[in-house]
């Protein structure tokens, strides 16, 4: 889902689309002098808001096409945790212990909390993530960006959490806070509903707005169709429905009889989030688009529109998410080069609809992730053209299926896990 954030786009727009980003998520201006970049980050930009988030989908994405990351890479993002098992967005001085004074950010814990959970062998440092997160957990169910008193929950926020939960084996809808109210209860707060134009049926907000009224956003429904359909970042590969024996089961509409007010549970939410996002991307052309400051028109969201294919394809409309990916592969480059979060954002996207991100339109998209920082080890003996072996699920079915036989099998969120990004802000454009 996710969720890519960088310095640049933070300073310039809080949050990718300016908006659907409210006043109290404004970011600080960035410092005149930036960081030295440490030698086992990807990426040479200042890392300051985004270095954590960028480390992990970069592993990530790594891990996902069968290369062991460069273990300087690796103890670059441990390092970053602090005591009580948060992650910041970034720490220069990482041999510094935390203090009271140190901005502990769900969206980086999240984020970590699923490259070390894919990665394995870091057992410990998740447990202790997991447990943190659960403890900031506000009362409606739901997480914010910056927890502390009287901060609101997001769409964006819950929802990479809860990919970070269901990474780490937990089950959302036994996530429960003091008030008793669970991860997707917190999560089916930001669905608008039905009293909204029909266009917008079935999407997801950020925030409420100043006026209490929940609007739909893209980047947010993006986020929490991936959620919803109990998916992290990395989505087995969704069938095209290129045979008759692998054919899809149609999109499904949101459900608005007379008098409803929205979808009562996350599988149907997650249904009519994602036929919102299906309709919205062909409207613009197969790509989601944003509105940037002085622009005088929308222009193409690319990390928003992977993080669409990403959460389509979770739903197992592969054919679907194509669409969009075939756009990426036509435009996307340029905006991804020497960005790592873009970068493994793409790669993911590619695993997702089992397309190959070597051959992205002509670039190799794991060569140039590699690129931008330490060189990984070995591939792994065997990967499928997007990467590792497909899995299987614990019922042993093919990890491509149809999300519709799990909901009928009564196993939807008790499925294998995989991934996305997140209040996810997004890198340049993003």
């Amino acid at each position: 889902m996710t969720v890519r954030r960088s310095a640049a786009a933070l300073a310039a727009t809080a949050v990718l689309c300016v908006a659907a980003a409210p006043a109290a998520l404004a970011a600080p201006a960035a410092p005149s002098t930036p960081p030295v970049i440490p030698s086992g980050l990807y990426g040479k930009a200042d890392p300051t808001y985004d270095g954590v988030w960028r480390q992990s989908f970069a592993l990530l994405a790594q891990d996902t096409v069968g290369l062991k990351p460069a273990p300087q890479a690796l103890d670059w993002l441990t390092g970053q945790q602090c005591a009580n098992g948060a992650f910041p967005s970034f720490r220069a001085d990482a041999g510094k212990a935390c203090d009271a004074k140190t901005m502990l950010d769900t969206n980086a814990t999240a984020a970590a909390v699923q490259a070390l959970a894919a990665l394995g062998g870091q057992d410990a440092a998740v447990k202790k993530s997991v447990a943190w997160l659960k403890s900031v957990q506000n009362p409606d169910g739901g997480w914010t960006y910056s927890p502390g008193p009287g901060a609101a929950s997001d769409a964006n926020s819950t929802s990479i959490v809860i990919g970070a939960l269901i990474a780490a084996g937990e089950k959302p809808a036994a996530v429960k806070s003091k008030a008793g109210k669970s991860a997707f209860d917190g999560l089916l707060e930001f669905q608008v509903g039905c009293a909204v134009p029909a266009a917008d049926q079935g999407a997801f907000a950020y925030q409420k707005d100043k006026n209490g009224k929940l609007l739909a956003n893209a980047d947010a429904t993006a986020a929490a169709t991936l959620a919803g359909f109990g998916k992290s970042a990395v989505v087995p590969p969704a069938n095209t429905g290129n045979s008759a024996d692998n054919a899809q089961m149609p999109l499904m509409a949101p459900e608005c009889p007379a008098g409803s007010t929205g979808a009562a549970d996350m599988p149907t939410a997650a249904m009519g989030s994602e036929f919102y996002l299906v309709q919205t991307l062909r409207k613009n052309g197969n790509h989601l688009v944003a509105v940037t400051p002085g622009a005088d028109k929308p222009t193409p969201d690319f990390g928003n529109t992977a993080d669409a294919v990403i959460a389509i394809a979770a739903g197992g409309h592969g054919s679907a998410a194509k669409e969009s990916y075939d756009w990426l592969q036509k435009n996307a480059a340029a905006w991804a080069k020497d960005n790592p979060a873009g970068l493994g954002t793409l790669v993911l996207a590619a695993h997702a609809v089992g397309a190959d991100p070597k051959s992205f339109g002509g670039t190799d998209l794991v060569a140039q992730l590699n690129a931008t920082g330490p060189a990984p080890q070995a591939a792994t003996a065997s990967a499928s053209p997007s990467g590792k072996d497909e899995k299987k699920d614990e019922d042993g079915e093919d990890s491509g299926s149809s999300v519709w036989w799990i909901i009928g099998a009564g196993a939807f969120f008790g499925i294998g896990i995989g991934f996305l990004l997140s209040g996810r802000k997004k890198s340049q454009q993003l």
